[in-house]
């Protein structure tokens, strides 16, 4: 199943995009606003936006491990690279200054929530380091909220929430 989004009003519409060919064009009638608007099957815009195009090789590589995105109302599944440095994660919305967007409907979702620094230790193994952006609904470790100004290490395995997404931190694997 996939979703789109009115232009107009951001309500999400879900379809079963199986029943489609690549490039074939369809046509959705949004039942909130009743705005008509067009898609084309195949390559999402937005897929664009987790593809790192100007880092080199060493800044961003899945040695870096990635975060699972479960949207708990849609049971929704997004999954984010990690790269060297501040993951700032929140809700996307065009003109936001992040680098790792989650595409959400959950307005508990700041578009600025929460950081997730990653660092090489002295052991020469990366190092994550979870914090608030600050945002209005907090961020959870664990079922404990973060204080503010609080930096936690994290690990693999880790359940961070925000708002009434889940986030699931998969650290690099050694044969990575």
């Amino acid at each position: 199943m996939k979703r789109v989004k009115c232009p107009k009003c951001d309500t999400f519409i879900v379809f079963d995009e199986t029943k489609y060919k690549q490039g074939q064009a369809l046509v959705f009638k949004c039942k909130e606003c009743k705005k008509e608007f067009g898609i084309r099957i195949g390559l999402s815009k937005l897929n664009a936006i987790h593809e790192e195009k100007s880092l080199d090789e060493h800044q961003f590589d899945k040695k870096y491990g990635s975060v699972t995105i479960v949207e708990n109302k849609f049971a929704f599944k997004q999954v984010i690279p990690l790269q060297l440095g501040d993951n700032v994660f929140g809700r996307y919305l065009k003109g936001t200054d992040i680098n790792k967007p989650i595409i959400t409907s959950d307005p508990s979702v700041d578009t600025l929530h929460c950081i997730i620094n990653v660092k090489i230790g002295k052991n020469g193994k990366p190092v994550y380091t979870l914090r608030d952006a600050p945002s209005n609904t907090g961020t959870f470790v664990m079922n404990a909220i973060l204080a503010n100004n609080e930096r936690r290490v994290i690990e693999d395995g880790t359940i961070i929430n925000i708002g009434a997404t889940t986030m699931i931190l998969h650290t690099m694997t050694e044969d990575a």
